[in-house]
């Protein structure tokens, strides 16, 4: 059976990091993708690439309505390997500590923390507020991992698609894939 991954994303800027990772999971034989996106995520999308909904939805094995808290993702027993949200708005970090479950992201996000499955948010705002940072702070005593999508400049990026790229390896190495990525070899 494939593990199953839930991806998420919420109404932040950094869809093109979402939309890599989507396309990287497709490489990974071993893992079927689940997408959720929010009506934020999907104005975002807009903005930021050339895309349609219905072509990221494409890059995902299954696709849920955000609005549709009944989905499987809803429920503890439907097993999943972990969650990420990519990116993740302030909006979306404050709903999951606070617990206020009233969309299918949030709900499926409630799910991997009180289930004890990895929960990845790629925290997306510059500069955090003191709100942001505690709802963070909250979130990683929770047990999420907040990973903001930070320039690394060791790796020798060249363009911008290098950055979005080494971002998704990491995000992919937080669930055991993309074991090849590069690495810090030390001084």
């Amino acid at each position: 059976m494939k593990k199953r991954l839930m991806v998420g994303m919420s109404g932040a800027s950094g869809a093109p990091i979402a939309v890599e990772l989507l396309k990287q999971l497709q490489k990974e034989e071993s893992v079927e993708t689940h997408l959720i996106v929010t009506r934020g995520a999907e104005l975002t999308l807009q903005q930021e690439t050339e895309l349609s909904l219905e072509d990221v939805k494409a890059l995902a094995d299954v696709a849920y309505e955000n609005d549709n808290i009944g989905a499987r993702p809803a429920s503890g027993s439907f097993q999943m390997e972990g969650m990420v949200i990519v990116p993740c708005s302030m909006k979306t970090a404050a709903g999951i500590v606070s617990g206020y479950s009233d969309t299918l992201l949030l709900r499926a996000a409630d799910v991997m923390l009180k289930e004890r499955r990895r929960l990845v948010l790629v925290a997306r705002e510059s500069p955090f507020s003191t709100i942001h940072l505690r709802n963070l702070y909250e979130l990683s005593q929770l047990g999420g991992i907040v990973m903001p999508p930070m320039l690394t400049y060791y790796n020798h990026p060249e363009s911008l698609e290098d950055c979005t790229r080494y971002t998704v390896q990491r995000i992919l190495r937080q669930f055991g894939l993309n074991t090849d990525a590069y690495e810090w070899e030390g001084l």
